[in-house]
């Protein structure tokens, strides 16, 4: 394994619903400066761009969600990348077969996340190919990111792969296959999250402001 210049180029792609339910849920720490955050955790490093993948959210709550994507927007090296929510019907498995329920009302419509783990994969390996960073950090504990880690790997053995597992729960911080495909694995921080929160109002750039929620 090549060694990394002593500023390596860095390019971070952020899995947002992982970061979201893995460690920001149920926090005070929602408000979150992705850019902040990483420039206290690699100072050492040239921050080339922080891509931060998620999708509006479909649960009522997307005004926060909007305020928050707005918000990072503003920030010189993020870039949000949208997927999209798309409706999966799914047959109730709870319901004894004794019940009264006709076989037609167990299905039920539930929204699934699209096209974040494509996006990032594809944002990964082009990267690599266009030769923008030397060092590839990867904020999820995703298994299904592992093939991406494994082509990027493969093509460009001299580049680096770092995970950092978003997580305060144990099982699901574990993250065995995405930890073992990367060249290095961490634990995010928590301890840093608190000093990296956005301002509670920030310039939009066009005369107004941008908010925090009250809920958050």
């Amino acid at each position: 394994m090549a060694t990394l210049p002593r500023a390596s180029r860095v390019i971070v792609y952020i899995d947002g619903f992982n970061l979201y339910y893995g460690v920001l849920k149920f926090s005070k720490d929602k408000w979150l400066d992705i850019e902040r955050l990483f420039t206290l955790l690699r100072p050492h490093d040239t921050i080339h761009k922080i891509r931060y993948f998620t999708a509006h959210s479909s649960d009522g709550k997307s005004s926060d969600q909007l305020a928050y994507l707005k918000a990072i927007a503003t920030r010189p090296l993020v870039n949000v990348v949208l997927g999209r929510y798309k409706n999966k019907t799914v047959k109730c498995q709870v319901l004894p077969a004794s019940c009264s329920v006709r076989e037609k009302d167990r299905f039920f419509k539930i929204p699934e996340e699209k096209r974040t783990d494509v996006n990032i994969a594809v944002s990964m390996l082009d990267d690599a190919y266009q030769d923008l960073c030397d060092h590839l950090i990867l904020v999820s504990g995703d298994s299904d990111l592992v093939p991406a880690v494994n082509m990027v790997k493969t093509r460009f053995p001299a580049k680096i792969v770092t995970v950092y597992v978003p997580s305060r729960n144990p099982i699901r911080g574990a993250a065995v296959e995405l930890r073992a495909a990367a060249d290095k694995d961490r634990d995010l921080p928590l301890n840093l999250l608190k000093h990296a929160q956005l301002p509670a109002s920030i310039p939009d750039g066009s005369g107004g402001f941008i908010t925090k929620p009250t809920s958050w």
